[in-house]
């Protein structure tokens, strides 16, 4: 968790300090402000809870990769180099962060096919709202995202089969773990 953290912030300061071009109109100071709260929600929600359960360091990881990855995409100029980065990143990203969240849920006890079915919704609902803050800030004027019909569809897709696989993926971890912690 701790690793995924700093990765975080070391690639909001790289991004923010040392100028690059590929970095124009990309929204970098918005993202400086907003990409910090993903590895805030785990934390802000166990505290909230009452911390009645054991502060799951992997759901934090998992919820604060997908940002990661996005910013080091950005900072390598894989968004703009790699052919279909985006489609692939939209799968992964989306099959972590639901990784994550369904990892909060495992201790509830609910039936594997409940936690898949919550996790699936959860990741699809995350993303039509993803897609439409990209709207929104493309319409305040961020240039560089080119935002397409095609592609907002294709996203919309991608991540929620990617978010369907993490919840199944984490699912199936955690009863491994349970099967083997109980043995």
């Amino acid at each position: 968790m701790w690793a995924t953290i700093v990765a975080l912030g070391l690639c909001l300061v790289v991004g923010l300090v040392v100028p690059m071009d590929r970095l124009d109109g990309k929204g970098w100071p918005a993202r400086a402000v907003t990409y910090p709260l993903s590895a805030l929600v785990i934390p802000a929600v166990w505290h909230f809870r009452g911390r009645r359960s054991e502060f799951s360091y992997l759901a934090n990881a998992l919820v604060a990769a997908p940002f990661v990855l996005d910013l080091a995409g950005n900072l390598f100029g894989f968004f703009d180099s790699v052919t279909n980065f985006d489609d692939a990143l939209h799968f992964v990203n989306w099959g972590f962060l639901v990784a994550g969240v369904v990892t909060l849920m495992v201790p509830t006890g609910l039936a594997r096919w409940n936690l898949i079915s919550l996790g699936a919704g959860f990741g699809g609902l995350a993303i039509v709202l993803w897609e439409f803050m990209e709207y929104v800030v493309q319409e305040t004027g961020t240039t560089g995202l080119d935002l397409t019909y095609e592609d907002t569809i294709s996203d919309l897709m991608l991540s929620t089969a990617g978010g369907a696989v993490g919840a199944a993926v984490a699912v199936m971890l955690a009863k491994t773990s349970r099967d083997q912690a109980g043995s």
